[in-house]
């Protein structure tokens, strides 16, 4: 049986998803497979349900547009869940998902189901240990790597030239990093990510968004309102001592774009 593809839009951060809890996936796993779905579908990356086990409801799996995986993606895991919720999974707690992404343990709530297939979806991100002054800017892990600089005015930014050189600077080779552009403003933290991987800018990445707004703590400018291209999210997290941020949460939207 040919298998379904959905696109998921998480605040403009698209993905094709599959669901992998029967039948072989594996096809979807090659780097060449990735790549062509990604360009075909124009998404940010690949996402597979997996099925759950004694201690999660489901797994998640997923892939940049260049098939390089191991990592978490904010919106991605905001968009799986609803998904979840689409295809009639529940949590086995009853109210709140406990999902396996590659970065770890993850849990996922439901706080709004769509009238027009627009979930809003809040997800409990890892915590983060410690943020490295370095290049002008901070660097940190929120399930993925990324370095925050502040800025001006993020419009005036060349995102693709200005990104890429700070994506490959050797300070973080070899693994690199993904780069995001911050605008401390009156409403909230205006946000431009270049993702490696993707090796271009995104509408939005929720990894990123998290970093900004723990950057912006760090740096005595906090506020929990982001604004990345096209759509407010928020983050919370609970500071604490040797720069330990715990009780991290991402609460966007998520939308469910086609079935194909």
């Amino acid at each position: 049986m040919e298998q379904k593809l959905y696109k998921f839009s998480g605040a403009g951060n698209d993905f094709v998803v599959i669901d992998g809890r029967e039948g072989d996936v594996s096809a979807f796993r090659e780097v060449a497979r990735i790549e062509e779905l990604c360009k075909e579908f124009k998404t940010d990356g690949l996402m597979i349900l997996g099925s759950g086990d004694a201690e999660v409801d489901f797994t998640m799996e997923f892939y940049n547009p260049d098939g390089s995986g191991g990592m978490m993606c904010g919106n991605g895991g905001r968009c799986i869940v609803a998904f979840a919720d689409y295809l009639g999974i529940r949590p086995a707690s009853g109210d709140v998902f406990l999902f396996r992404a590659p970065d770890g343990l993850h849990t996922g709530e439901i706080l709004e189901r769509p009238e027009d297939g627009l979930w809003e979806v809040r997800i409990k991100m890892i915590d983060v240990h410690g943020v490295t002054p370095m290049l002008g800017g901070l660097f940190l892990n929120t399930g993925t790597r990324h370095f925050v600089k502040f800025v001006d005015d993020v419009e005036q930014v060349d995102i693709d030239t200005e990104g890429k050189a700070l994506r490959w600077d050797p300070a973080f080779a070899p693994v690199g990093t993904n780069v995001n552009f911050v605008h401390i403003a009156p409403d909230g933290l205006h946000v431009r990510t270049f993702e490696k991987g993707v090796e271009g800018e995104t509408l939005a990445c929720g990894t990123g968004l998290t970093a900004c707004a723990i950057a912006a703590y760090y740096i005595g400018k906090p506020d929990t309102r982001l604004r990345a291209r096209q759509d407010w999210l928020s983050v919370n997290f609970t500071p604490g001592p040797d720069e330990k941020f715990t009780d991290v949460y991402l609460t966007g939207p998520a939308r469910l774009v086609g079935i194909f």
